[in-house]
């Protein structure tokens, strides 16, 4: 179990995160959402214990874990950042890794190696952003960490490493019961790999939800009237936006779905239908509800 306890961090007088309560179960694979700024890779430092909290407690299995080897010895943390072992070769940084994790695994290694193919003898300094990535993911799966957590967890890759990573991550997880934690621009990826999402804004947790749950708590409904119709229309409904395109009125709604449909039915429209969202169109709508600008957010 992680446990953020009323954390808040700051820089400088900036409030990174302001006050975060949050639990992620054990085995799960969590996403994180948010803007650039949001608080993303600060979470991610703190829950890998290379900042201490202002504020308030980040545990791990009950154990704070800031400065508190046991604690680390479960995870690992993959950054953004690639050129942590530019003067190393492959085999050296299994050396490395297998110094401070007892439990790496040479079979897991090689099988995994085997995979992706890498030089196991040059410096990983000559090596693409995306290879660099990829030792860092198979060196780190092979410690078996009880942890696994990526910021930017496939930048960088091509789309056929991005599945061979993704399906390493997912046979770990069902190996051992690892628990991942990624931040990534890609909200297609997280919804394919991630069973639960949260969403940062302005260092606040806006929600940390089920991905059924979230998927299936709002809506897209496409209908056709003879009036152009406004949120005030639906005085019943949760409506983050109300707008028209090519003569259809596209109304979307937080809650149930078929009390949504009922009440759009409600004002009499000629053709009425409820559309899937994906994570990305549901995450450009929250941030639009939160101020953002739709092309902002699509750049």
């Amino acid at each position: 179990m992680i446990k953020f306890e009323n954390v808040t961090k700051k820089f400088d007088g900036f409030t990174a995160l302001d006050d975060i309560t949050l639990e992620i179960p054990k085995g799960t694979a969590y996403g994180l959402l948010g803007s650039n700024g949001a608080g993303k890779s600060t979470m991610l430092r703190l829950l890998t214990g290379v900042y201490k909290a202002d504020k308030g407690i980040v545990s791990i299995d009950g154990a704070p874990v800031f400065d508190n080897a046991k604690v680390k010895q479960k995870l690992i943390f993959i950054s953004d950042e690639t050129a942590q072992y530019s003067n190393m070769t492959l085999n050296q940084m299994k050396k490395f890794y297998k110094t401070f994790y007892p439990n790496f695994s040479d079979e897991i290694f090689n099988r995994l190696h085997g995979v992706l193919e890498l030089p196991l003898n040059k410096k990983t300094s000559s090596f693409s952003k995306g290879m660099k990535r990829q030792a860092a993911v198979i060196c780190a799966i092979s410690a078996r960490p009880d942890y696994l957590f990526l910021d930017e967890a496939f930048d960088g890759l091509d789309p056929s490493m991005r599945i061979a990573v993704k399906k390493m991550m997912i046979e770990a997880m069902s190996d051992s019961e690892m628990t991942i934690v990624i931040s990534s621009h890609n909200l297609k990826e997280v919804e394919e790999f991630c069973n639960m999402v949260g969403m940062l804004h302005k260092g606040k947790i806006i929600f940390t939800k089920d991905l059924s749950e979230l998927k299936g708590n709002i809506h897209k409904i496409q209908a056709s009237f003879d009036k152009e119709v406004t949120k005030d229309d639906f005085p019943n409904l949760d409506i983050l936006l109300v707008e028209h395109k090519a003569g259809l009125t596209y109304i979307i709604a937080k809650g149930d779905a078929d009390r949504s449909l009922n009440s759009v039915k409600a004002e009499n429209p000629s053709f009425c239908d409820l559309i899937p969202l994906s994570l990305e169109e549901i995450f450009i709508y929250e941030m639009e509800a939160l101020g953002y600008d739709k092309t902002q957010l699509d750049s």
